[in-house]
């Protein structure tokens, strides 16, 4: 199967970025191809323009779409899954991710009629979190992530939605060397199973 992996982390000194090698060593021992978009290292832009804004807006799908959109737009139509690696920011992806969202998934692509995104067979939510799942489920963020994520963005796009939270992991929590091992490996795990 071949990947499209969207990545987000300002920093290379993350265990987000942990995460996002042990998920691609799992790819890569179970014989999976990828492709890569670290949207801080790439710099994407994540603002959109005017002319994006009013092309969105209005539904104009004559309007062109600018060159470094529609390259994530292909990549997506050259794999058959795609993954999201990122940290949770104030219970939602960085500003990175969001941006991305908000011009790659345009009108004619990822949605309106006769769509030109191809069904993907899979897609894969990696967060990495402070917070415990306990404290996600209690406070209801657990399933507004699950709504965001699976049921808005990858929503009929994708087959199969999978959310993968790697919680715990705040670099002041006692906990973040406890789950450290096992989370990597629930990382390469998911590589694997693809």
């Amino acid at each position: 199967m071949r990947v499209f992996i969207v990545y987000a982390h300002p920093s290379a000194d993350s265990f987000t970025r942990e995460a996002k090698d042990s998920f691609i060593k799992g790819l890569e021992s179970a014989g999976h191809s990828y492709v890569i978009s670290d949207l801080y290292g790439m710099n994407f832009i994540t603002d959109m323009s005017e002319a994006e804004y009013l092309r969105e807006a209005y539904y104009r799908r004559d309007e062109s779409v600018p060159a470094d959109v529609v390259m994530e737009q292909e990549k997506i139509n050259l794999c058959d899954a795609i993954v999201f690696i990122f940290p949770l920011f104030w219970s939602d992806a960085p500003a990175k991710m969001v941006g991305w969202f908000n011009r790659v998934w345009t009108y004619g692509f990822a949605y309106g009629e006769d769509r030109a995104m191809k069904h993907l067979e899979k897609g894969l939510v990696i967060c990495c979190a402070g917070n415990t799942m306990e404290y996600f489920q209690k406070t209801g963020i657990l399933s507004a992530i699950e709504k965001v994520m699976l049921e808005d963005r990858l929503y009929d796009r994708v087959k199969n939605r999978e959310l993968l939270i790697l919680d715990g992991t705040s670099r002041e929590s006692p906990l973040r060397q406890q789950n450290r091992k096992k989370h990597l490996e629930r990382a390469f795990s998911a590589g694997v199973s693809f």
